[in-house]
């Protein structure tokens, strides 16, 4: 990164707006001392664009004579390697238009000693990066990769025109209220709707403006999605909301309360329905009013019985009614 070459980028004045985005980050991507070397996918995937996108941008960068683009190749391999951009404000910098080819000097005889200097290389690998027919760039020559050596927007095999990094949205082929209006239709059918205005004694030759068009359809779709109203009860909620306001509403939003207040109540309702019923209280036990009988049926009985848990009032009252005997009372151990 070199703050000179990006404050430079900065300074350039009439480029649109992409384009300057384009140099500014192949200056960010600028070394001093080795020169820029960005990839296609680098520079594409820095300014969000495409690379068919990024190579119009370098064209137009490269026409106003504020970079020169320098193929180059692996000695070895023949392979291509990433272009150097050579920018206006590197020393010697001449723009593409006056920089001859190497090997077929074109203009005055210090022809190539020039394109040497702007290239900042040695006169002995000046040739090997400098675009000329050995390349297969110009007339004659044969293209270094398997694609055709003229790639251009119509041919399908294009390696430019490929378009393999483009992360910006694609135009609409519609305008956005165009689209949004046929999703209302669709949401909310005109029958529906038809109900509805009749439901609020709405003329729909005479409509007010916040009733016409798609938008008071997406409100009434949001009555159905969001509040979880069906058709038949948005209906029913506007024909009882008429019934405490005369004037029909001016907009669907007037409406809003109304339906908030029933979809409450429908999901009050289903609450109730989902509510178990309440078990019925246990029956309460019944008071002892004759304490005699009671203490009698438990001496008759084989269950524990204390001692000390009858008195001898009431002892002598079971056996004044007849309801035990001396005899039990011994056997119980009353007595």
């Amino acid at each position: 990164m070199s703050h000179e070459a990006t404050n430079w980028a900065i300074k350039q004045r009439g480029l649109k707006p992409t384009t300057k985005i384009v140099l500014w980050h192949l200056c960010d991507r600028f070394n001093p001392d080795y020169g820029c070397f960005p990839s296609q996918d680098r520079l594409a995937h820095d300014c969000e664009i495409s690379r068919s996108t990024l190579n119009d941008h370098l064209g137009q960068l490269e026409a106003v004579g504020l970079l020169r683009r320098v193929p180059r190749l692996d000695p070895v391999t023949k392979r291509q390697l990433p272009t150097r951009y050579i920018l206006g404000l590197e020393p010697g910098f001449i723009p593409v238009a006056v920089v001859p080819c190497p090997e077929i000097v074109h203009g005055n005889d210090d022809g190539a000693e020039n394109a040497d200097m702007a290239e900042g290389l040695h006169p002995d690998t000046a040739a090997d990066a400098l675009p000329c027919p050995d390349f297969g760039h110009g007339d004659g020559g044969e293209a270094v990769s398997d694609f055709p050596a003229d790639p251009c927007p119509e041919n399908a095999d294009s390696r430019v025109r490929n378009s393999d990094t483009n992360p910006v949205r694609e135009p609409l082929s519609k305008p956005v209220k165009e689209e949004e209006g046929a999703q209302a239709r669709e949401a909310i059918s005109d029958e529906v709707f038809g109900e509805l205005l009749d439901a609020l004694s709405l003329d729909p030759a005479a409509l007010p403006g916040w009733w016409q068009g798609w938008p008071p359809r997406l409100h009434v779709q949001r009555w159905r999605d969001e509040l979880g109203l069906t058709e038949a009860e948005i209906i029913a909620a506007a024909e009882a909301s008429r019934q405490e306001h005369p004037e029909p509403p001016d907009g669907p939003k007037a409406l809003d309360r109304a339906m908030q207040r029933a979809a409450q109540r429908k999901a009050e309702d289903v609450g109730r329905k989902r509510r178990k019923p309440k078990a019925a209280p246990a029956p309460a036990a019944k008071p002892i009013t004759d304490l005699p009988a009671f203490y009698a049926d438990l001496v008759n009985s084989d269950r524990y019985l204390p001692t000390s848990m009858i008195s001898n009032t009431m002892r002598d009252a079971m056996l004044a009614r007849g309801l035990v005997t001396p005899e039990r009372l011994r056997e119980r151990g009353v007595w």
